[in-house]
């Protein structure tokens, strides 16, 4: 039988393409959860949830809290490896620990599971960076 060729992705394309499929579930899972009972309505009262009343503040501090893991995309090929490996660490545990406790916090069976998809996801941004090759080629 015949091998099939592979090639060697560079830990910061790696990563990269965590944070991007991380957002991606982000996305999927706060679409569907427009479709749970009561939603729209919630949203139409001004409220967030466990985040209170709709107010600049929240609105801010969410928006802050979404664009990390939209910017770890280009930030984890663009920014030097010793710098890029510290970040991911920090900001993939910080992501890890939130979504872990998220998976005890709702109830929707759909929302556990993208919680889980997410929780692994960026631990494996952890895993990666934390394992960063010390002579890795920019390939």
């Amino acid at each position: 039988m015949s091998q099939l060729s592979d090639l060697k992705i560079h830990t910061k394309l790696r990563l990269s393409a965590l944070w991007a499929s991380t957002m991606f579930c982000y996305i999927y899972c706060d679409y569907f959860e427009l479709y749970t009972p009561g939603k729209l309505e919630s949203m139409l009262e001004g409220n967030m949830g466990p985040l209170g009343s709709v107010t600049q503040g929240v609105l801010m501090g969410t928006s802050i809290l979404m664009a990390i893991p939209s910017l770890m995309v280009f930030l984890s090929i663009a920014l030097p490896a010793r710098a890029n490996r510290i970040l991911n660490i920090i900001v993939g545990i910080f992501f890890t620990l939130l979504m872990a406790l998220m998976t005890y916090a709702v109830d929707w069976y759909f929302y556990k599971f993208f919680a889980a998809i997410e929780t692994t996801l960026t631990a494996l941004v952890v895993w990666y960076a934390w394992n960063w090759p010390k002579n890795e080629n920019n390939v």
